[in-house]
């Protein structure tokens, strides 16, 4: 019942910008911590950003701050991730994710390339 679809992964030059979204159902994203974590290949995963439920309140990691902006569409019950500046290390799968340490759910993920 719950699931998560991601989409707008595509192929980019570097200093490019993409949007992914991710669209939810069986549950309501603004009463849940939502995030976006990719694996690169041949790496392991790497949480890049969440927000909070209620306040909205966001965060980034290091590697991604100030190129990256996490949002949502109550309305449309759909979590964005845009994306600009885009460097060839931001290449990788990215899965949307609710939750990290309880009621956990997992997008299958979009393919992110940044390639000249």
């Amino acid at each position: 019942q719950v699931q998560l679809v991601e989409s707008g992964g595509g192929l980019v030059q570097p200093g490019g910008s993409l949007r992914l979204s991710c669209a939810a159902s069986g549950f309501t994203i603004s009463k849940h911590y939502m995030n976006w974590v990719r694996q690169a290949p041949g790496k392991g995963f790497e949480w890049v950003s969440g927000i909070n439920h209620g306040a909205s309140s966001t965060s980034y990691s290091d590697s991604v701050k100030g190129r990256f902006t996490i949002s949502r569409d109550n309305a449309k019950n759909t979590l964005y991730l845009q994306m600009n500046t885009l460097e060839p290390e931001d290449t990788a799968i990215y899965y949307c994710v609710r939750g990290l340490y309880s009621n956990v759910e997992w997008g299958q993920g979009t393919q992110v390339n940044v390639s000249s």
